[in-house]
């Protein structure tokens, strides 16, 4: 691992706490930091998703640095923001210049509590990144909202997705569920938040996802269900509002081994003998496609880099196809332990050294400089992505997701193979 990073694949930690309060109805991300800092974040998500993202700024300044505790610059941005709309929950992060000074926004936050709801999280972006702000959030969300309870509703199902599900992965997946008879709720919910609909108009606040009212009565779930390791924590978190509860991890829902398993664990909860019949057939079309895709797939080297919880997604399903993989991930993780093929922490700095030897590369929109160069196959993933429409309706997961991964990056690569050979 490099000292520093060159060129930077990761993002922060406050980004990833912004998509978290936006997947909550009727809620405001403050940003506690200087003014770039919420812009440049609300110009990339903009840009990803092509929808308008909701966020607010404490707008810290230099003089406010120095003589401010951190309590003036929140008061005053709530009380700004207050008289606008009223917000269901203001999503309380910092940054790295306020973490640098040592806010107290936690008092800060007690302070307010009788004229505004908030959620207050420390997310420092000299640390950590997406994945681990998104995280952080969650957990606090968790610790902070969550009521505790001494009841237990064996089929109410909490799922907490990791940052690298699309909206409409989320969707699918709560579907999936509900055909096992499960009552579900996801937290944070982009399914109806970033999922590209019309809505009326511009909100200034996040237009949809789940109710604060909600998140507060979920304390009797009977499932946890956490997907990807990097949120794995939160569930352990909420056993603690109720011990009663049942927590099923799983690094990855990409591929036939992790789905099987997925849905194996599901029957066992619930005492169902056999699957909906429509997970059976999707279940034979990724055999089936596994099948067609190997012959292109087993010939192939292919780079990838991104988060890690997605990277160790995208390697699972293209590696039982055959292909050959090297992964890069963002920032440290726990996941690394898990991969089962070549895996370093890395920038663009390492991929551009690296990329000349693969036939293709899937990362974020910043790899394609990279790929026009070497004249490689790209497969854009991660954020941001601002080359292609409809990442919020991109579906990777279970065995339908799983089938659309295969087939779109064996057609890129069967194009590749046609044109280079």
């Amino acid at each position: 691992m490099k000292p520093l990073h060159v060129n930077p694949l990761k993002l922060s930690q406050p980004m990833g706490a912004t998509l978290a309060f936006l997947g909550i109805k009727n809620c405001m991300p403050l940003m506690h930091g200087a003014q770039g800092c919420a812009s440049f974040t609300k110009v990339l998500f903009t840009r990803h998703f092509n929808d308008p993202i909701a966020i607010q700024t404490t707008a810290v300044n230099d003089i406010t640095a120095v003589i401010d505790g951190g309590e003036y610059s929140i008061s005053e941005a709530i009380t700004n923001i207050t008289q606008k709309v009223t917000p269901d929950l203001v999503g309380l992060f910092t940054t790295g210049l306020t973490e640098t000074k040592g806010d107290d926004i936690k008092g800060a936050s007690l302070l307010l509590k009788d004229k505004q709801k908030i959620v207050y999280v420390h997310t420092p972006d000299f640390e950590g990144g997406l994945e681990s702000g998104w995280s952080l959030s969650v957990q606090n969300i968790i610790t902070q909202l969550i009521k505790p309870s001494s009841q237990c509703i064996k089929m109410k199902v909490l799922l907490i997705p990791n940052v690298n599900l699309s909206p409409i992965e989320v969707e699918k997946l709560k579907e999936n569920l509900e055909l096992f008879g499960f009552d579900v709720y996801a937290v944070p919910d982009l399914s109806d938040s970033l999922d590209g609909h019309l809505g009326i108009k511009q909100g200034s606040l996040s237009s949809g996802g789940i109710s604060v009212e909600t998140i507060e009565k979920l304390g009797d779930a009977g499932l946890i269900m956490t997907v990807g390791r990097s949120v794995e924590k939160c569930g352990t978190l909420f056993l603690a509002k109720n011990h009663q509860s049942t927590h099923l991890h799983f690094d990855s829902l990409s591929g036939l081994k992790a789905v099987d398993t997925f849905y194996s664990k599901i029957l066992t909860y619930t005492g169902i003998k056999t699957p909906h019949a429509s997970i059976l057939r999707w279940r034979k079309r990724l055999q089936d496609v596994l099948l067609d895709t190997h012959f292109i797939l087993g010939k192939s080297n292919i780079l990838i880099a991104d988060e890690p919880d997605s990277v160790y997604a995208l390697t699972t399903v293209l590696m039982e196809a055959g292909a050959k993989i090297n992964a890069i991930i963002a920032q440290r993780s726990e996941i690394q332990e898990a991969f089962t093929c070549q895996v370093q922490i890395g920038d663009f700095e390492d991929i551009e050294a690296l990329l000349p030897n693969y036939d293709a590369i899937i990362s974020n929109y910043h790899a394609q400089r990279l790929a026009h160069k070497f004249h490689k196959a790209l497969l854009i993933r991660g954020f941001p992505n601002y080359e292609q429409v409809g990442i919020g309706l991109r579906h990777n997961i279970l065995y339908e997701g799983s089938c659309n991964l295969l087939c779109e990056i064996t057609n890129l690569l069967t194009h590749y193979f046609e044109v280079n050979h």
